[in-house]
């Protein structure tokens, strides 16, 4: 069950933390009390102004609003025993108790308890009388120069003098004028400390630690660690000064003494431990202990922790830590900088306006809010430090020009921040290591580790010809083996264009492998050709892995969809060509046609061909230059909700939507002889592109209004001021591809594309007059501002459905469960696509790897994920990772379609009416895995579909003759009949008592013979009306919904499941 969690705090800190949690599939809510404009409503993320300083209220709304539990944030609510008073209450809270939070909240504990546990740290004295402090400091046989308050000072009760004077004025301002209130009730003086100072933090379950990786805080204010103390100006992530084998002594001799020394004390610590460490001459030094995640490290911290936060979180309270460690990312630096208001750390001006925020983090930067608040729709100032901008980058200094430049673009009037945030680092790094091929900006390790990591993805892709083995100089394709008589090559070239700086600000990189392979693959299908192999070209400034993994990874799989084999590629990073984050695409690739089924026909083609239009998935990979320039002239960002979208979606998301594979699709088509020419839609749109297949004196004549048009393009043009001419030279405006074909034909090869694709037929061909346009696109303005589907050419399913496309509806996301071939799926897919459906299929999952239903999937550009239950030891833990998976995708009702595994009680009570079962409604009549056949063969004009609930019960339910066991506690039955006029009549019936032999159909029995057929059904005409009888048990639901005349050729199936999720959903 999704939880909901509750941060606690209003910092940068604890706007990482809710961003931190709210990545984890298994939380459904993140509440942040009070917050920051940050957290007021981002995703999964908002505010709640619940009262954390009072325990009994706040545990009251933990229980009401079903909080499963609570993180705390500052270390002042911790010391105040909010964790044991939430715990006490039944409110699961992660943190240290307040006795142990004692670490932090008194100095004076903390000292004492490393020098009774041995822990090394700066000598020192406590004191409760000023007098007693400054002579200890005059006194002392070491520099007594370190003042610190012994309570809580947020972060500034530390004062570092530079002589005994200062140390002594320091004491007299915290003990007799208050500066820090009751916290400078007590003193503590220490020794001066000369070394590098760092921050090592570890998660604890009360026994065992397991540590961060360690990070350095900036305190001084200004460059060059000038200026007065703060609470921390920036800080990066991890310190090259500590290495493997320090880390290792860091956890053995402070991070698990003290753990085990408060255990001992009988004071277990549980939560987030907190050593801020000074490296000396003379070894490691502890400075102080907090008891929370620090601020401004966690900032630095959490975006490289590649685990679950919750999970982590969950195992240290468990007591789990030593079997589930925390995995981080390797490789990888991170580096915040704190952008403070002007006057900090002393007074300064609220309310100051900050703009700029959503462009920043476009550009692949994380802005985490601190001392913000919303005002009047924008942000401005509430408090001295403001804004934390992080960056993730291969190297600490990649992040850190990534991170300065995130600073310097967001609009903050007199913003004061460093801009040297490991200074130190880097110049550890230049003084310790001799030149590598890696310092000039080329990792040899990480080339090869991409590698060995894309290997077993180009394997999957071996054909007949070839095995896709990588590694050699060159590849090797065998035409013979393939099939090919007497063929000839056909080669091409491609790349993505500026979609790349889109998923390259998005952080999304996959889908740009199925844009790359769709550009060159649909450019050799013009010639007739079936692509054989695909080589890649990767370049960047620097490589990251899992970037560059992510992208070729895409290319595999696409090239899995179309049927080439990815052969090579190189991969060149190329430091000072690319600026950081950046990378290019290229790709090429090589088909064959025999000889004589070459395209086009030029000879063939004449006036009065028909054009069939195959309908495009969006932008595809063309035109983004123009795009991004109407983006920015409507103050847009990736982010930014898309009005051109599905409910829910962001304009970069709309905009990734990968380019559509045709090749799977066409090469049959174009083999029957029936295809005279072929034209992909590219770059040059409508205009340019059909000409080129196309015999000089011949014209082309498109209707738009013959097809659908994405909303997005609508949206282009209407923002963009972009003429029609603009649109139809720039953009495929809807379609991806267009076919030449003749009348006689054109019915036929429509038929086929309908069963798997959108396709129309858009135009013809006349004869081309002197001095007239080679494309003509009428009703292109109309259809741009009255964006919606189509007429379908002969089928027209939905021409009748009542469905209002152009109105806005939320779509239910649904997970199909297959095992073969996915012929359900395919028409599932073709409904759920269609603008007024009420479905998302968001994820295909199969019991068996390779089916031909993951290919389906996969080429309508649907995620698919593969459990094999040969894997799992028990039907438990394979229906448990199922499970996960559709946690993962955020599903919201499970279709199992052809799916042959019992699924346990546990995973049916969990989905409970959120799990519905289709089959064929074919029995007794026909039998075995070919009952469609049979019945199409037989001629029967009466079949369906029956589509039941799934529970767990064992019930008798008799089907015409046929015996069924199983959870089976609700039928919905589909039949086609015969109707008199044009059309026919879906009719379908939902009782709960299940579907019976003589079951009413309006008021009339209906009665199956023995082939099937249902002699005098009545019927009515009128889409979408419905009509009620006397039912002969429970209640019984009638809709009728014409479409036309069955035919025998027709795939019943198709019918039966195009409008199976109109009705359910």
């Amino acid at each position: 069950m999704a939880e909901t969690v509750l941060v606690v705090g209003g910092g940068g800190r604890e706007h990482a933390l809710a961003w931190k949690l709210a990545q984890s599939p298994q939380i459904q809510k993140v509440l942040v009390a009070p917050g920051n404009a940050g957290t007021a409503g981002c995703g999964k993320i908002r505010n709640s102004e619940v009262s954390v300083s009072n325990h009994a209220i706040l545990a009251q709304f933990c229980k009401d609003h079903h909080v499963g539990l609570v993180v705390v944030g500052p270390e002042v609510p911790l010391a105040a025993g909010i964790v044991d008073d939430l715990t006490a209450a039944g409110v699961p809270c992660f943190g240290p108790s307040a006795k142990a939070a004692q670490l932090e909240a008194s100095k004076n504990f903390s000292k004492a308890f490393m020098e009774r546990h041995g822990i090394p740290t700066a000598r020192y004295g406590s004191f409760t009388d000023p007098r007693e402090a400054c002579n200890y400091i005059r006194t002392a046989d070491f520099p007594a120069l370190v003042v610190k308050a012994s309570g809580l000072a947020a972060g500034k009760g530390v004062i570092v003098a530079g002589d005994q004077d200062e140390a002594c004025r320091a004491v007299m301002d915290i003990m007799k004028d208050r500066a820090f209130g009751s916290a400078g009730d007590t003193v503590v003086v220490e020794e001066l400390l000369e070394g590098e100072e760092v921050s090592c933090l570890c998660f604890t379950d009360g026994s065992s630690v397991s540590a961060m990786p360690p990070a350095q805080d900036h305190k001084r204010l200004q460059d060059g660690d000038l200026g007065p103390n703060t609470g921390g100006m920036g800080a990066y992530c991890p310190t090259p000064q500590v290495s493997q084998e320090l880390l290792q002594q860091i956890r053995e001799t402070v991070l698990q003494k003290t753990v085990d020394g408060m255990r001992e004390e009988g004071t277990p610590y549980v939560g987030v431990l907190y050593a801020g460490l000074m490296l000396t001459k003379q070894g490691i030094k502890v400075l102080e202990f907090n008891c929370r995640f620090g601020d401004p490290e966690c900032q630095v911290l959490l975006p490289l922790l590649k685990s679950d936060l919750y999970e982590v979180i969950l195992n240290t309270m468990n007591g789990k830590l030593v079997s589930n460690a925390p995995v981080w990312h390797q490789d990888s630096s991170a580096v915040t900088v704190v952008m403070a208001n002007a006057g900090y750390p002393g007074s300064y001006k609220k309310g100051v306006e900050i703009t700029g925020l959503s462009q920043v983090q476009d550009s692949g930067v994380q802005v985490f809010h601190a001392g913000t608040a919303l005002k009047e729709g924008g942000v401005v100032s509430s408090g001295g430090r403001v804004l934390t901008v992080t960056a993730v980058r291969p190297s600490l200094e990649s992040a850190l020009q990534a991170a300065n430049r995130g600073t310097a673009a967001v609009g903050f009037p007199g913003a004061v921040y460093r801009r040297d945030i490991g200074h130190r680092a880097i110049a550890h790094l230049n003084q310790h290591r001799g030149l590598t091929y890696k310092d000039s900006g080329v990792d040899i390790a990480a080339g090869n580790k991409l590698v060995d990591m894309i290997k077993p993805l180009a394997k999957a892709t071996s054909r007949a010809g070839c095995n896709a083995e990588l590694g050699g100089f060159a590849g090797l394709f065998d035409l013979k083996a393939a099939g090919f008589v007497d063929p000839i090559l056909v080669s091409g070239t491609d790349g993505v264009g500026t979609k790349l700086k889109i998923a390259q600000a998005c952080g999304q990189h996959g889908g740009l492998g199925q844009d790359l392979v769709a550009m060159c693959v649909n450019d050799v299908l013009a010639q007739g050709a079936e692509p054989l192999f695909f080589l890649d070209y990767f370049s960047c400034g620097s490589l990251d892995v899992d970037v560059a993994a992510s992208v070729v990874g895409g290319i595999a799989k696409a090239c899995e969809m179309s049927g080439c084999a990815l052969l090579g590629g190189e991969t060149a990073e190329m430091p000072g060509v690319y600026a950081p984050g950046e990378y290019d695409l290229a790709g090429f690739c090589v088909g064959a046609v025999e000889r004589g089924a070459l395209l086009p026909r030029l000879g063939d083609i004449v006036e009065g061909d028909l054009l069939i239009g195959l309908a495009s998935s969006g932008v595809h990979s063309n035109g983004f230059s123009l795009v991004r320039k109407v983006l920015e002239r409507a103050d847009l960002s990736y982010s930014s909700p898309a009005v051109f979208g599905r409910s829910g979606q962001t304009v970069g998301e709309v905009l990734l939507t990968p380019t559509k594979i045709y090749s799977r699709l066409l090469l049959p088509i174009l083999r029957s002889g029936a295809v005279k020419a072929y034209a992909h839609i590219t770059g040059g749109g409508l205009l340019e592109n059909i000409p080129r297949v196309l015999p000089q004196e011949l014209a082309v004549d498109l209707d738009a209004s013959r097809w659908s048009v994405p909303p997005v393009f609508s949206w282009l043009h209407k923002e963009g001021s972009l003429s029609e001419e603009e649109m139809g030279r720039t953009f495929n405006c809807g379609l991806g591809a267009v076919l030449v074909v003749s009348p006689l034909d054109a019915q036929r090869v429509l038929r086929q594309l309908q069963a798997h694709e959108e396709a129309w037929i858009v135009g013809s061909l006349a004869h081309k007059h002197q001095g007239a346009e080679p494309v003509v696109v009428r009703n292109l303005k109309h259809s741009l501002q009255n964006a919606g589907p189509a007429p379908s050419g002969e089928l027209g399913v939905e021409q009748n459905s009542g469905c209002d496309s152009n109105t806005p509806h939320k779509r239910t996301r649904v997970a199909v469960l297959i095992s073969g071939t996915g012929t359900n799926l395919q028409a599932l897919m073709e409904q759920a696509k269609r603008p007024c459906s009420s479905a998302e299929i968001v994820v295909v999952i199969s019991n068996r790897p390779g089916v031909q239903g993951l290919k389906r999937a996969s080429l309508a550009g649907i995620q698919t994920r593969v459990v094999d239950h040969k894997l799992y030891g028990s039907r438990t833990e394979f229906d448990g990772t199922i499970d996960r998976v559709l946690e993962e995708f955020r599903v919201e009702l499970v279709c199992l379609a052809g799916f042959m595994r019992i699924l346990t009680g546990t995973f049916v009570k969990k989905w409970n009416g959120k799990l519905l079962n289709i089959h064929p409604s074919l029995l007794p009549s026909f039998k075995g895995v070919n009952a469609q056949k049979q019945a199409l063969q037989a001629g029967v004009r009466v079949t369906g579909c029956t589509v039941h609930f799934v529970a767990v019960s064992m019930t008798n339910c008799r089907t015409t003759r046929h015996q069924t066991k199983g959870p089976i506690p609700q039928f919905i039955y589909f039949f086609v009949h015969p109707c008199l006029g044009r059309g026919g009549c879906w009719s379908h019936h939902r009782a709960g008592g299940g579907v019976r032999a003589g079951q009413r159909h309006g008021g009339e029995s209906v009665r199956q013979d023995p082939r099937g057929r249902a002699p005098g059904l009545p019927c009515r005409s009128g889409a979408g009306r419905q009509r009620r009888g006397p039912a002969p048990r429970g209640r019984t639901h009638h809709v009728e919904v014409q479409f036309p005349e069955l035919k025998a050729t027709h795939p019943v199936q198709f019918y039966i499941n195009t409008l199976l999720l109109k009705l359910l959903i």
